[in-house]
Parts: structure tokens; C-alpha cells; sequence
């Protein structure tokens, strides 16, 4: 026998039962249109992630090559003086926008290419090569922090997704389901009632017309 609701089968409950499937039936499709949104978000973000990332590995490799000539041309121990000596760069700021009614963050960052003048160090100590090498990791910098908050959109994207679909799909498999079937079951329970009833009068009928004749 199909899954119902244990409620009594009255017209009262047929009523308000009707009702709520017409209610759930409305919030199914709103929470299937608001996950297909979200899908479309995801893989929107998961192309400029993917691109991002690919970006980042080609940006990562131009820094060490950069950094091994700096290397070549100063020294190793040098090059690890002129690190030391480099000013740290400024905070990022961590906010929050709203997609499809998910918070994902938003990393406020700073300027963070900067000029030789702005690191810190001597010029005199120090060469063009180390100046590009530094250029370069200040935009591996910048493209890691904007990947980093693509991920985390697509990471909390993700966990809505499964979230709504775990609703769309219990909704749609168990709950409207359940609904209906307690539907069926009242309206069979109360249509056997009246036939109940019907023959119920027509024997009353016959008795109280068999009576009268005698």
C-alpha cells in the first residue's frame, strides 16, 4: 500500500490536504527554478575559475624564472637580504555579496603591483632582475587572492545546490507524493462511506414503505 499521512479521513482534512499540495507543488517548482539558477551560476564561475587557475600556474612559472635570474645576477645571499628588507604589502579585505540568496565572499584587494621606490629596498644593492622578479610575484599575489574567492563562491555554491536538491527532490519523491496518495486514500474512504450510507437509507426506505402497507 502507498505511504500516507496519518490523518483522519474527513472532508475537512481532504480540504486542508488539497490545499497543501497545491502550496508544496508552488514551492517545488520555485526551489527547481531557483536551483537551475544556481547551477548556471556555478558552471559561469567554474569557466572563470578554471581560466583563472590556468592563468595562475603560467604566472607562477614566469615568477621562479624570474627569481632564478634575479638569483644568477645578485647572488643567492643577496637575494635573500633584499627579501627581508621588502615592506609587507597591505591588508585585504574580506566582505560578502549575495548570489541567489548565498553568501559568498569578496576580497577587497588592494593595489598590490608596486612601484621599486615602494618595497623597500636600496637600489644600489640591487638590480632590474630583482625588480621584475618582484613584479612578478605581486601578480601571482593578486590573480591567488581573486582565485581564492572564486573557489570559496564556487565551494558555498556548491553546498546550496546540493542543499536545494535535496528539497526539490524530497518534495517531489516523498512529500507530494505522501500528500496525494492521503488524498486517494480519503476520497476512496469517504466515497465508500456514502454508498454505505446510500444503501443504508434505501433498506430504511423499504422497511418504513413495507410497514405502511401492512
Amino acid at each position: 500500500m502507498p505511504e500516507i499521512l496519518k490523518v483522519k479521513p474527513t472532508r475537512m482534512e481532504l480540504l486542508k490536504l488539497k490545499r497543501r499540495v497545491k502550496l508544496a507543488e508552488r514551492g517545488h517548482k520555485l526551489l527547481k527554478e531557483k536551483q537551475d539558477a544556481l547551477i548556471m551560476e556555478f558552471f559561469t564561475i567554474y569557466d572563470e575559475a578554471l581560466t583563472m587557475r590556468r592563468e595562475l600556474i603560467k604566472k607562477i612559472g614566469e615568477a621562479f624564472e624570474a627569481l632564478r635570474l634575479a638569483q644568477v645576477e645578485v647572488g643567492s645571499v643577496r637575494l635573500k637580504e633584499i627579501a627581508i628588507g621588502v615592506n609587507p604589502n597591505k591588508e585585504i579585505e574580506v566582505r560578502s555579496r549575495n548570489i541567489m540568496g548565498v553568501r559568498v565572499p569578496l576580497i577587497e584587494v588592494p593595489e598590490l603591483k608596486r612601484k621599486p621606490s615602494e618595497r623597500g629596498y636600496a637600489f644600489i644593492s640591487t638590480s632590474s632582475a630583482v625588480d621584475v622578479a618582484a613584479e612578478k610575484f605581486e601578480e601571482v599575489l593578486e590573480l591567488a587572492i581573486r582565485l581564492a574567492e572564486v573557489e570559496e563562491s564556487l565551494k558555498r555554491l556548491g553546498k546550496e545546490i546540493e542543499k536545494t536538491k535535496r528539497r526539490v527532490n524530497a518534495l517531489e519523491y516523498i512529500i507530494i507524493p505522501r500528500m496525494k496518495n492521503t488524498i486517494k486514500f480519503i476520497e476512496q474512504h469517504l466515497d465508500e462511506m456514502e454508498r454505505e450510507n446510500f444503501f443504508r437509507l434505501k433498506r430504511i426506505k423499504a422497511l418504513l414503505e413495507a410497514r405502511e402497507s401492512m
